[in-house]
């Protein structure tokens, strides 16, 4: 199996997405200054639950245009995860799934966005972006032109445009 080299680098140009995202949430203000340029951002669907995100996953994947380019894309389930670091995918050759964190392990953990991080839209858009391309490495090039051609698709072309440019910026493939 390759070496997923660029993982650390997805990873945080996903951060920075994802933050950016929480700064335009906590100002109210859909309009951000990005690299010169002013966007607007849509709204990030937030989820209150694992059935929630299932709900979302099945629409996702029934979206016309999803539909139209991945028409080979199986059901995908969801179910909990015990531990809050991480959320992840995975496909045992009969049953694909999303496994997300549904509740903090920490008492001390107060805020939404530390209960709550893999319970929006992003965290599950890559995590369904891994559904639709199943290549090694896990992080390389075929997922991210997946994951921002599926981003642009649902949450649309701002959503992508800011993605690539992030990864640009982090070096990513």
């Amino acid at each position: 199996m390759p070496r997923d080299e660029q993982r650390a680098r997805v990873y945080a140009a996903e951060q920075f997405v994802r933050t950016l995202f929480d700064r335009v949430h906590e100002h109210g203000n859909g309009t951000v200054e990005f690299f010169g340029a002013n966007i607007t951002l849509p709204p990030e669907a937030r989820f209150a639950s694992v059935d929630s995100v299932q709900r979302y996953v099945d629409d996702v994947l029934a979206h016309p245009s999803v539909r139209s380019r991945w028409p080979a894309a199986e059901p995908l389930a969801v179910r909990a995860r015990r531990g809050a670091t991480a959320a992840h995918y995975e496909y045992d050759g009969n049953v694909a799934t999303i496994a997300v964190p549904e509740r903090a392990q920490s008492p001390s953990l107060r805020s939404p966005r530390e209960t709550t991080w893999a319970l929006r839209e992003l965290v599950v858009l890559h995590e369904i972006a891994h559904h639709l391309c199943r290549t090694e490495p896990a992080h390389g090039p075929e997922f991210v032109a997946t994951f921002c051609e599926l981003t642009d698709a649902v949450m649309g072309p701002e959503v992508g445009h800011v993605l690539r440019v992030t990864y640009a910026k982090e070096g990513v493939r």
